[in-house]
């Protein structure tokens, strides 16, 4: 069975969304830091939606990805993925679908969570606290036992296909009292905590996603580590593996790895003067 990842952006839903058809063979690397991978599969075959919460960059999409090809192989698994990034200025006709006028009629085209709705894909909206309360509303009727779309301005309501899932996502670092999933909307959920990955496993992570030797893996989720504890210190935000990545990525293109922990964390994590200072000296103390 293949499986196809659609890229929607949602604010150019006119031109249709981006497809890239993808080998389920080749799912993205994911190395399981718990039980997550069993218990995403769980929900799946149960139908149970699914909401991934943890910090910027410890792989929540890649996890998305890597469980869409894992279960595109079921009898009745998806056969699509499709994901929307969330943002202020997402309605509800970006996700359901709006008339058009084409030529000299009016036509309609389905937005991204109702193409999932009727072809069984797995629905991803990452960032979901981004989107406008009103948005956010619309997927409380698919993510209880009733699983169906109303479409008012057509008049119709969609059950949603068999291999159909929503999925997700949001960092609860960033909440605030505008920003924060409603309990009306979180309580429909089965939930996936994500953090950082332990040491250990964070170093195969880089190695394997950087192509850098094992040492330097090392060094980089030293740092990781240290610059997350600076976060007692004032400092908003943990660097994320992925930034920790990018660094080992710059260093295997020949930048000196102080320079690489450089732009790719203390200048990406802050603009804050002591912040910065105290990052660097943890990268100094790393790599001297």
């Amino acid at each position: 069975m293949g499986i196809e990842l659609k890229k929607f952006d949602t604010r150019l839903q006119a031109e249709g969304p981006e497809v890239r058809h993808l080998d389920p063979a080749a799912a993205p690397f994911y190395l399981p830091i718990g039980d997550e991978v069993e218990i995403f599969t769980a929900a799946y075959k149960a139908r149970l939606p699914v909401l991934l919460k943890g910090p910027t960059g410890c792989g929540k999409t890649r996890f998305v990805e890597h469980m869409a090809h894992q279960l595109s192989s079921l009898a009745d698994g998806p056969n699509e993925l499709i994901t929307v990034a969330c943002h202020e200025d997402l309605t509800g006709s970006d996700l359901v679908g709006r008339f058009l006028i084409q030529a000299d009629e009016t036509v309609w085209v389905d937005g991204p969570l109702t193409q999932a709705v009727r072809r069984g894909a797995i629905c991803y909206l990452d960032e979901i606290v981004e989107a406008r309360k009103d948005t956010t509303v619309l997927i409380h009727p698919l993510s209880d036992h009733r699983r169906i779309l109303p479409i008012e301005k057509r008049g119709e309501t969609i059950t949603a296909h068999n291999g159909f899932l929503l999925v997700i996502s949001y960092n609860p670092g960033y909440q605030s009292i505008q920003k924060n999933l409603k309990h009306s909307t979180r309580q429909r959920f089965v939930t996936i905590e994500f953090t950082y990955p332990p040491a250990d496993k964070e170093v195969e992570i880089i190695a394997h996603e950087a192509g850098v030797e094992q040492d330097i893996a090392l060094q980089l989720a030293v740092l990781g580590e240290k610059v997350r504890h600076l976060k007692a210190s004032g400092l908003e935000e943990g660097v994320s593996t992925r930034l920790l990545i990018y660094a080992g990525e710059l260093i295997r293109q020949g930048i000196a790895p102080r320079r690489a922990a450089t732009v790719a964390v203390t200048w990406s994590l802050t603009d804050e003067a002591d912040s910065k200072r105290a990052i660097d000296e943890v990268v100094k103390a790393i790599f001297p």
